[in-house]
């Protein structure tokens, strides 16, 4: 398997709408409790950086009202479609490869994008040429390698067999590019690109109803991959995701690193 055989979270398959909603309900209120510390307010224009889902993209476009702009891009936007009104725009866009919007926004945002991008540096960079002097950047991404476990109570044979399967879609995700350890390093890339007050936290759902819909989504849409790299067998996943089904394990997400700063100038 190398990098050149693409995402492997591939957003046109039919589980990415139930991992966008499982994403929603985890994230969403951490990703608001950021946006709302930054001051966003009538008027703002936003990026959404990799939007995926609609549900950030609809709550900034009522954040920021009819005065205000949402542009919420993708290298697929197929799952924007219920977005596309006033004011959000919705347009493809590698942030990877390319050129960055020319608006000066005040906020820009990225959750769980970078990580998966080969170009990591260059796609930062895009996201601050975008900003006005003063604007924000929130960038909140994932760490799987500091806590790797999908079920860090490993305390059984169905909790031995998620933390195997999750093991292998680690392996997967390096496969194709992903930085395991990225989400850590957010607080001093954002300092040595020059932004000031830089702050970061993160959070760490280990067991809830949406960490279990993640998980079978997920698993169904990798299962493919999974089995042809030897990392499982059919019978394996089947297992798993009848264990999952029961709603008794406590399955954890990686860490999600929420850093952000200011652009100076302003």
């Amino acid at each position: 398997m190398t990098r050149s055989e693409g995402y492997l979270l591939d957003n046109r398959q039919r589980e990415a709408g139930r991992r966008f909603d499982a994403f929603s309900t985890l994230f969403d209120p951490t990703t608001f409790r950021h946006i709302e510390r930054l001051g966003i307010g009538p008027g703002w224009r936003c990026w959404e950086v990799g939007a995926g889902g609609t549900s950030v993209v609809d709550w900034l476009a009522k954040k920021v009202g009819p005065t205000g702009r949402v542009l919420a891009t993708d290298i697929d936007t197929s799952w924007q479609t219920s977005s596309a009104r006033s004011p959000v725009e919705v347009r493809r866009h590698d942030v990877a490869a390319d050129e960055p919007p020319v608006e000066g926004f005040d906020l820009v945002h990225a959750r769980l994008v970078l990580v998966h991008v080969p170009d990591r540096e260059r796609a930062l960079k895009s996201m601050l040429r975008a900003l006005r002097p003063g604007g924000r950047l929130l960038v909140e991404d994932a760490d799987p390698a500091l806590q790797p476990l999908a079920c860090p109570d490993e305390h059984g044979p169905a909790e031995e067999l998620a933390n195997r399967l999750r093991r292998g879609f680690r392996k997967l995700l390096a496969e194709r590019g992903a930085d395991l350890s990225y989400g850590r390093t957010l607080p001093r890339l954002l300092r040595e690109a020059g932004l000031r007050q830089v702050e970061a936290d993160a959070y760490f759902p280990l067991t809830s109803d949406a960490g279990g819909a993640l998980e079978t989504a997920t698993v169904q849409q990798v299962r493919e991959a999974l089995v042809r790299a030897g990392h499982v067998t059919d019978e394996e996943v089947d297992r798993h995701l009848s264990n999952v089904a029961t709603g008794t394990m406590d399955l954890a997400t990686a860490p999600l690193i929420s850093a952000w700063g200011r652009k100076p100038g302003v």
